[in-house]
C-alpha cells in the first residue's frame, strides 16, 4: 500500500488545479434539478470541456480512448474537481463510471470503438437496467427474458430504479438467456439502444422530489447479438466487473464532499452556540475519523487496483458499506445542528439527507455488502 504521491502525480495535480481555476468561473448557471433535458445538456457540455482539455476518461486505457493514467491520478482528479466545486458527472454517471469501464475491460475492439468515444466526448448518455421489481438486492433472480432470433435477441420484461432512463441513449441491460441454467449462469450483458421499438419509460419520483430513476418496460424489444458484451450466459461475471467499478471508485468524490460538509457543520455549531455540547463535538470528531479512514481505504483500494490491472477488487464492498452508514450519520447530525429548520428542504444539507437514506440500498444493499465481505474477504462459509 503506497499512500504517498510521486512527483509526476503532484505535477498533474498542479496542472489540474490551474485548469479548474481558469474554466470554472465561466461555466453557465446550473439548470433546475427537475429539468432533466437541460441537465443532460449541461452535464454533456462539461464532459466535452473535460474531453477537449484531455481530462476525459483519465484512467481508461489509451486504446479505449482514455489517457491511460494511473488509478492514483484518477483519484487526484476526483479529489481536486470536488474541492474546486466542479460539476459532478450527473447524467453521465452510468456511462463514465459503470458501462464505459466495463466495455473497456470486457468489450470487443469494435464495441470499444463504437461506444467509448461518444461517452468520453459527451455525446451519448447511458442508463443501467439491472434491478427488477422482484430482483433488487438478489440480482441473480432477474427474470427479464431474452430469446435468440437470428442476429437479434428479443427482450421482454421490466426494470426498475433505472438511472437517467428518460434522457439515455443506451442501456446496460442484464437479461436471462438460459432459464434452465443455475441462476448466476444464465445471464447475459447487453447494450440496448433506448430508441428501439417496444421500450416504455415511466419516471419515478424520489423522496427528495427528483426523478432520476425510472421504471422501464420492455415488450419484445430487438437487440442485436452484436451488442452483447462477453459471451452468452457469461453476464454475471461481466456484471461483477461493472459492480466493482460502482462500489470501488464511484463514490470517491462524495467522500471529499462529505468531509467538506463536516467542516461546515462544525462552523455552524460554533456560530449557533451548540459547540459547547460535548456529545455533539464527540459525534463530529468520530465522523471526522470515519471519513479520514474512508479516504485512506480509498487510497488502499486504488493502490490494489494499480497492482491488479486497474479493476477495483472486493475491497470496494468494505468501502461502500462503511461510507453508506457514515453518510447517513453525517446528515442526521446536520439535522440536529439545524434543529427545527431541518424540516425546511430549502435549507443546506436537507435534500442530501433525504438522498442519503438510499445509500444503504443503492449499488448493493448493506446486507449484500456484508455477505461479500464475509465470504470473499474473511473466507466465512456461505449462509444457508
Amino acid at each position: 500500500m503506497d499512500l504517498s504521491y510521486a512527483p509526476e502525480e503532484e505535477e498533474f495535480r498542479a496542472r489540474l488545479r490551474q485548469w479548474l481555476a481558469k474554466v470554472l468561473p465561466f461555466l453557465p448557471p446550473k439548470p433546475s434539478p427537475g429539468d432533466w433535458p437541460a441537465r443532460r445538456a449541461y452535464d454533456l457540455g462539461w464532459q466535452r470541456m473535460l474531453y477537449d482539455a484531455g481530462y476525459a476518461g483519465l484512467h481508461w486505457p489509451a486504446d479505449a480512448g482514455g489517457r491511460g493514467a494511473t488509478p492514483t491520478q484518477h483519484l487526484i482528479f476526483l479529489e481536486e474537481t470536488e474541492k474546486a466545486g466542479a460539476p459532478y458527472v450527473g447524467a453521465n454517471f452510468v456511462g463514465l463510471l459503470h458501462a464505459g469501464p466495463t466495455i473497456a475491460a470486457e468489450g470487443s475492439a469494435g464495441q470499444r470503438t463504437r461506444w467509448l468515444p461518444p461517452i468520453l466526448r459527451g455525446e451519448e448518455v447511458w442508463c443501467q437496467g439491472f434491478s427488477e421489481p422482484d430482483a433488487g438486492s438478489d440480482l441473480a433472480a432477474l427474470r427479464t427474458r431474452a430469446c435468440r432470433d437470428g442476429d437479434d435477441y428479443v427482450v421482454s420484461g421490466s426494470k426498475i430504479w433505472t438511472s437517467h432512463a428518460e434522457v439515455a441513449d443506451w442501456c446496460e441491460l442484464l437479461v436471462r438467456t438460459d432459464p434452465g441454467a443455475p441462476r448466476h449462469r444464465g445471464i447475459t450483458w447487453l447494450a440496448m439502444p433506448m430508441d428501439a421499438p417496444g421500450i416504455t419509460v415511466r419516471p419515478l419520483r424520489t423522496l427528495a422530489g427528483s426523478a432520476e430513476f425510472a421504471e422501464v418496460f420492455l415488450d419484445e424489444v430487438r437487440v442485436p447479438v452484436a451488442n452483447r458484451v462477453g459471451e452468452e450466459n457469461d453476464g454475471w461475471r461481466v456484471t461483477m466487473v461493472t459492480l466493482s467499478f460502482e462500489r470501488g471508485t464511484a463514490f470517491v468524490g462524495e467522500v471529499v464532499a462529505c468531509r467538506r460538509v463536516l467542516g461546515e457543520l462544525a462552523r455552524a455549531a460554533q456560530q449557533n452556540g451548540q459547540w459547547d455540547d460535548p456529545v455533539l463535538r464527540r459525534r463530529l470528531g468520530r465522523l471526522n475519523a470515519e471519513f479520514r479512514a474512508l479516504w485512506r481505504l480509498t487510497q488502499w483500494n486504488v493502490s490494489e487496483a494499480e497492482a491488479g490491472g486497474g479493476v477495483p477488487g472486493v475491497g470496494g464492498s468494505v468501502f461502500k458499506l462503511g461510507y453508506s452508514h457514515a453518510r447517513q450519520e453525517l446528515y442526521d447530525t446536520a439535522a440536529d445542528v439545524l434543529g427545527p429548520d431541518s424540516l425546511d428542504l430549502g435549507r443546506p444539507w436537507m435534500l442530501e439527507r433525504l438522498s442519503s437514506l438510499s445509500y444503504t440500498i443503492a449499488a448493493g444493499t448493506s446486507q449484500i455488502q456484508r455477505n461479500i465481505v464475509a465470504e470473499r474477504i474473511l473466507g466465512l462459509p456461505k449462509g444457508r
